[in-house]
């Protein structure tokens, strides 16, 4: 079983500039995903796909492996994750004259999971024989009771509708959060389909408290102080 990691880093950001290089402990948030890929000990590789050389050159000092700087086409902020992905995968059998049976990408964005987070999700994965496997915590807002929008009359009420009235937020249909820690793909469904979610989907549930993404300055600074302060999550 040839199994692959994939950490995927652009150099720019819009939102929040620059966050992939920004530092926690003294070290660049992506070496947290670097290190528990190594420490999970599944991976056969663990590369890394940047258009920045600040950042492969970093990438490669916590211990990934690097062969090519990531395309200006694929760079764009608009590209899907899936594209970014298969071309590394691609680029990988290429350069390591090598058939990697499944594919594991970790965002550097979400450094909370834990190296059980990626041990137990492969196991699960590959215990009920998905196409792919994508990681979620419990919705914090329920889109059938917390969730509001105006219709087409301009009337008020829930985003989803459902057919019998729900008064509290216990009784509405559970729904998740996607937290972008983990994707896992079969090498077949990662060359031949762009969709994340498909008929043999799996869902691995992490905690809340292991789910924040860093997407803007508060959640950094959030991530930086739970790391920080070794709280124990």
């Amino acid at each position: 079983m040839q199994v692959l990691c994939t950490i995927c880093m652009r150099g720019g950001s819009k939102g929040f500039p620059n966050k992939n290089l920004k530092k926690i402990n003294g070290k660049s948030i992506m070496y947290f995903s670097i290190t528990q890929a190594i420490n999970s000990k599944i991976f056969n590789k663990i590369i890394v796909s940047t258009d920045s050389k600040k950042i492969f050159s970093k990438s490669i000092s916590y211990g990934a492996e690097g062969f090519f700087l990531r395309s200006k086409k694929l760079s764009d902020d608009r590209v899907g994750k899936v594209s970014v992905i298969r071309d590394a995968l691609i680029k990988s059998e290429l350069y390591y004259k090598n058939k990697f049976d499944y594919i594991v990408d970790l965002d550097v964005t979400s450094p909370l999971r834990t190296v059980n987070d990626i041990k137990f999700s492969f196991n699960q994965f590959i215990r009920e024989k998905s196409d792919n496997l994508v990681t979620a915590s419990l919705s914090k807002k329920n889109p059938y009771f917390n969730l509001i929008e105006r219709n087409n009359k301009n009337i008020l009420g829930p985003s989803k509708k459902i057919t019998k009235l729900i008064l509290r937020r216990q009784d509405a249909p559970i729904t998740y959060d996607m937290n972008a820690s983990i994707y896992i793909w079969k090498r077949k469904k990662l060359l031949n389909s762009n969709k994340i979610f498909n008929k043999k989907t799996s869902l691995y549930l992490m905690e809340q408290s292991k789910s924040i993404d860093i997407d803007s300055e508060q959640d950094y600074k959030i991530v930086k102080f739970l790391i920080e302060k070794k709280i124990k999550l």
